[in-house]
């Protein structure tokens, strides 16, 4: 049985750089009716377990360590015996949030996830943050970007630990060269594909998006 994506959005708050915003998150759970891995723990623990549905929970993938997308992790991860894995360079944003509770394991470039059956690899993209990674699951024809690609652009690099070059190096690099009918689920708002995103580089790079 190939695995299924399923889609929960909670509401939560941003924080960064003394400032805070109002936010919707896309949660994202990869997996079948025994066991699944959930991206981004965000806001809403008990939403998240409760989506879960009682299947064995493999890991917590955090794309990025910004608080909106980790706020819930360690209590999801107390509550159901999962590790927390997030990119190494993404730690000291995620101490901001989570002074006292570290990532149980790293994620690194190339590194393959598995659940149900179904292989996703991790694809280090910094730019919205250092740790930044993607998760590219060819047999499911998608992307999971967290927030480094978006329908209509890439994310935000006006704040802390960010960059806007970078971002567009990890797009150009590693996002559009995968096939164009990959689906992109991103981290807030709709899913786009690959192919529907490519044409917009050079226009991102004049803007300085």
């Amino acid at each position: 049985m190939t695995a299924r994506i399923d889609h929960l959005v909670t509401s939560g708050t941003f924080a960064l750089d003394g400032g805070e915003w109002d936010v919707d998150n896309n949660v994202w759970i990869v997996g079948d009716d025994t066991e699944a891995i959930v991206i981004d723990a965000a806001h809403d623990a008990a939403a998240i377990e409760a989506a879960l549905g009682g299947r064995t929970l493999r890991a917590i993938v955090c794309t990025h360590a910004h608080n909106d997308h980790i706020d819930a992790a360690p209590a999801l991860a107390d509550a159901t015996g999962a590790p927390i894995l997030l990119h190494p360079d993404d730690l000291p944003l995620w101490l901001k949030t989570h002074p006292d509770r570290a990532p149980d394991g790293t994620l690194a470039d190339g590194q393959e996830l598995t659940v149900a059956g179904t292989a996703l690899t991790v694809l280090h993209t910094p730019g919205h943050a250092p740790g930044a990674v993607c998760l590219y699951a060819p047999e499911l024809g998608t992307v999971f970007t967290g927030d480094t690609l978006f329908q209509g652009g890439p994310g935000a690099t006006g704040r802390s630990f960010s960059s806007f070059p970078t971002i567009i190096d990890s797009i150009r690099d590693r996002l559009l060269t995968l096939p164009g009918d990959t689906k992109v689920r991103t981290g807030h708002g709709d899913p786009t594909t690959i192919g529907a995103e490519a044409p917009g580089l050079d226009e991102w790079i004049k803007r300085g998006h």
